[in-house]
């Protein structure tokens, strides 16, 4: 057989869909159960906190030390994904978070349990969560042909969502089924999904050279470096950033607003659930979206739209309708981020995808953080009308800055991944938001 011919065979080679790829399946559907558990736990951890201590401030640290968990532990899990087997460092987390949480179930079966203890598991399973999430990431390229990578993250994008509006669901009335139920929960999806993973083949990595872990720190920075070098990466993180930031605090004042309004606590609850209906709906959207609209528009369209419509929640005072309008806000999103994302992953070697996944993780972090607490603070020191209007000039602001951005507009719709010498050759870049 001749090389021309074995070319032609394989360019005729048919492309498996993502609902028959055997690996992609099962990453997906082992880490559905997994998300899901971890949202059954995010309700139930303040739930058992208060119950055990009488403190509200008690039950907002438990959650808040998972989150900073995850922040500490997320630039060097990249390094780790990089430079460890990937396979192996999803198996470990989920093995960690299943032992765990056993732990923490026999506890309170044996009525052991204590705050303490609570602080423990919550930093040990944010960490592990911090730790899977750039080996999981890394990984996906690899899993499916280029051409498919935008469906894959789109279709990891509904996961989440039905991870997040399942088990929040269920949260709270496993909860009130028994203290220890919600974690049983937990631990038969971390059990599953770690059962799912053994059966899960990554194609052969080149070994990375044995280094010492003191040369973890370089390898971070290389990763810290890398990003910064790209432009398209570093402008839409900063931009997406800062409109998480401002969205984040949006929320909290919306959720203050329903209260002083008079909204019910059952109004209230589905309209934070239509959210991720909102972000299912534009999920499953989103690849026929990414193929319809140029990235640009994609990525700016987000941010009108989040531009002209959170002004209009001031003017709302029903929770359903208010539940509409979330969902509007949530449909077009997941499209731009499956833009995004797609092409960050295609345009960075094998070799630094991990750490590229660990820092925008930590970045997201530092927003969804800081973005509570910020809406807070106006809910305290502003009306409710005035606070809306707050957030709202905040997105606006950061929505002119993506309008006018040269490296936006300019945005690549990329189906194949650049050469490593391509990559390596690209010069260091100094710029402002546009680059």
């Amino acid at each position: 057989m001749t090389e021309q011919t074995e070319q032609t065979q394989q360019t005729d080679t048919v492309v498996v869909p993502l609902g028959r790829n055997r690996n992609y399946q099962i990453l997906w559907g082992s880490q559905a159960l997994s998300i899901f558990g971890v949202n059954v736990t995010f309700i139930a951890f303040p739930l058992l906190v208060l119950a055990l201590s009488g403190s509200p401030a008690m039950s907002g640290l438990v959650l808040g030390v998972s989150a900073a968990a995850e922040l500490a532990a997320g630039i060097p899990a990249g390094a780790l994904a990089d430079r460890w087997n990937r396979k192996k460092i999803m198996l470990v987390c989920e093995a960690v978070q299943t032992v765990t949480t056993a732990g923490l179930v026999l506890a309170l079966w044996w009525h052991l349990a204590n705050v303490v203890l609570l602080l423990v598991v919550a930093t040990v399973l944010g960490a592990c969560e911090s730790v899977f999430r750039p080996a999981e990431t890394a990984s996906l390229p690899t899993l499916v042909p280029t051409e498919q990578v935008s469906g894959a993250v789109a279709g990891n994008a509904a996961r989440a969502y039905l991870g997040n509006l399942g088990g929040t669901a269920a949260g709270g009335f496993l909860f009130a089924v028994g203290r220890f139920v919600p974690f049983v929960a937990n631990l038969v999806a971390h059990g599953c999904s770690f059962l799912a993973l053994l059966f899960l083949r990554l194609p052969p990595r080149e070994p990375a050279p044995k280094a010492p872990v003191r040369q973890l720190g370089p390898e971070m920075l290389a990763g810290l470096r890398f990003m910064w070098q790209q432009r398209h990466i570093r402008v839409t993180s900063l931009c997406a950033v800062l409109l998480n930031l401002f969205f984040s605090a949006f929320y909290i004042v919306i959720i203050v607003l329903a209260r002083t309004r008079g909204m019910s606590s059952g109004e209230i609850g589905i309209m934070a659930a239509m959210l991720g209906v909102g972000g299912i709906a534009g999920s499953f959207a989103a690849p026929y979206l990414t193929r319809v609209l140029r990235p640009y528009l994609s990525i700016a369209s987000v941010f009108w739209t989040l531009t002209v419509l959170t002004p209009v929640a001031i003017l709302i005072h029903n929770g359903y309708l208010m539940g509409l309008l979330f969902a509007a806000m949530a449909l077009l999103p997941p499209a731009a981020n499956t833009a995004i994302i797609s092409e960050q992953l295609l345009r960075t070697p094998d070799e630094l995808r991990g750490r590229l996944s660990g820092v925008l993780g930590v970045l997201a972090g530092v927003a969804t953080a800081l973005g509570p607490t910020l809406g807070g603070v106006l809910a305290q020191a502003l009306p409710g009308a005035e606070a809306v209007l707050c957030c709202s000039a905040g997105i606006a602001v950061v929505t002119i800055g993506v309008t006018v951005s040269p490296t936006l507009r300019h945005f690549p719709a990329l189906t194949t991944p650049l050469p490593k010498t391509e990559l390596a050759a690209q010069p260091t870049e100094k710029g402002n938001i546009d680059g």
